[in-house]
């Protein structure tokens, strides 16, 4: 994997500042040479900081709508950016690779080693996932693992950067990485005491070995309290694992587990480390209509860490019923609203949360002044002047599983609130906010004694699992509200 090209952007006090570029001329003419009459140039240090702060949406913030960024025909997907040197329609730089942290940016175009016509999958491009890797080491060495950013450290690692880069990425190519000719996925897989410590990765691990692996699982709903409307729900899951260890990396055993009625997990991706795998896992999908018969666990993933924290593997499920059930009704005389909420916590779900807030935008109405609202538990902010609502339930439902809010607002004033096309006359609704710790919806679980870790070291394992809402609409049932006929896609 070789760079065309490396830039760092400050972001300090509110501007987008150049902090640091660098070309790398020899791997400029090999890309020229590949793409042949196809080919586009880099251009000048100002248009690619101009071309990469639209595409990352940090300019124009008056603006909803920028033409390089937003048009129908543009198709953004990150990281892989895809940068329009000469406006819409005319030739592009791809895939420029960014990441963000803090008061940086940091940004590259890795070589492609393929013509540029038909552009090809990036996941069959080998330097995407080595340039993000570097990118991220790179992070590391100027921003440190700490928790408070160091501003004095961060100026003297910018400045010896020149002679870091000339060490460990010669020429444009980064050292530590397997040549362009290795296959993406060898036959034999390679044994986890064969990786080396890049020479841009900077903080071995000292101290206690250690493997985390996280269970988390994003619920998204849409309730229509309409039997007209189908209430639309789905629940996707990711593993993801981090092993912290001094010198020679372990195999690694995560089993996932389900309770004895739970749903087969469906549409399962796993990482490339992992080195064997039934091939019965793969083949539920929430596409086909399940027969009952797919293969519910236990699932076994055998792999070779990497050396950063990495996802495992994802999935989606299939559960009866969402964890929040809501009912919203929204009605409007004169200039008044009557609002009434009932959010109510199925059994199934523990009553535990880290946070639970619901919130209620009013938009393309005029300033919000009178507001007699009551609820049942929890507490009520209004913020008048973005003609929003938001109702804090804290960590518990009552007793009775269940919570309303009744009461009436009142517009006046010149002031418009939020506008958009979408949310006229009584389209409205209730966004739900909530964080279950130690808890599935699926039931789906990783049991800290199913961790296996074959090595001497007898690392501490570390599981965890958590339930946190994504999407979560309540729309008001007496109004109108967005409805897809299909299945809802993370």
């Amino acid at each position: 994997m070789s760079l065309r090209a490396l830039w760092i952007i400050s972001r300090e006090n509110g501007e987008n500042v150049s902090t640091f570029s660098r070309r790398f001329s020899t791997v400029e003419h090999r890309a020229k040479k590949l793409a042949g009459s196809a080919y586009v140039a880099v251009p000048e240090e100002n248009t690619v900081l101009q071309l990469l702060l639209t595409e990352l949406g940090l300019t124009e913030s008056d603006k909803s709508y920028v033409a390089l960024r937003d048009d129908c025909l543009h198709c953004r997907r990150s990281p892989a950016l895809e940068l329009r040197v000469d406006g819409p329609g005319k030739r592009t730089l791809w895939p420029v690779l960014a990441i963000s942290q803090g008061p940086l940016i940091l940004a590259c175009l890795p070589l492609v080693d393929a013509p540029p016509e038909p552009r090809p999958p990036l996941a069959n491009l080998l330097s995407v996932s080595q340039g993000l890797t570097l990118l991220a080491g790179l992070e590391t060495y100027l921003l440190g693992s700490g928790s408070k950013l160091d501003s004095e450290g961060l100026s003297s690692r910018l400045a010896m950067l020149p002679s870091v880069l000339l060490q460990i990425c010669p020429l444009g190519t980064p050292l530590d990485v397997p040549p362009l000719g290795a296959p993406a996925t060898p036959i034999v897989p390679t044994p986890a005491g064969n990786q080396k410590q890049p020479s841009w990765k900077t903080g071995l691990h000292r101290g206690r070995a250690m493997v985390n692996v996280a269970l988390i699982e994003t619920v998204r709903s849409m309730q229509y309290g309409n039997q007209s409307r189908q209430d639309l729900w789905d629940v996707y899951g990711t593993v993801t694992c981090k092993c912290e260890v001094e010198g020679v990396l372990p195999n690694v055993m995560v089993t996932l587990t389900l309770p004895p009625n739970g749903s087969p997990l469906q549409d399962i991706l796993v990482h490339p480390c992992v080195t064997s795998l039934d091939s019965s896992i793969l083949t539920a999908s929430s596409v086909d209509n399940c027969d009952g018969s797919a293969f519910s666990g236990p699932y076994k993933f055998p792999f070779s860490p990497p050396l950063e924290t990495f996802r495992l593997c994802s999935y989606t499920s299939q559960v009866p019923v969402p964890p929040i059930l809501g009912s919203y009704q929204l009605k409007e005389e004169e200039n008044q609203l009557h609002v009434s909420v009932i959010l109510k916590l199925h059994e199934s779900v523990k009553n535990s949360f880290e946070y639970c807030e619901a919130h209620l935008p009013f938009f393309n109405r005029v300033q919000m002044s009178v507001v007699d609202v009551r609820v049942s538990a929890g507490q009520l902010d209004v913020s008048k002047e973005k003609n929003l609502l938001v109702w804090s339930l804290g960590q518990k439902f009552p007793k009775s599983r269940e919570v309303t809010m009744e009461g009436k607002i009142s517009f006046f004033g010149p002031t418009p609130g939020p506008t958009d096309p979408l949310y006229s006359d009584l389209t409205a609704y209730v966004k739900l906010h909530f964080k279950v710790p130690d808890m599935t919806l699926s039931g789906c679980c990783v049991d800290q004694h199913s961790v296996q870790v074959y090595s001497s070291a007898k690392p501490r394992i570390v599981t965890s699992r958590e339930l946190q809402s994504k999407e979560y609409f309540i729309w008001n049932s007496t109004g109108t509200a967005p409805v897809s006929s299909g299945q809802m896609m993370l």
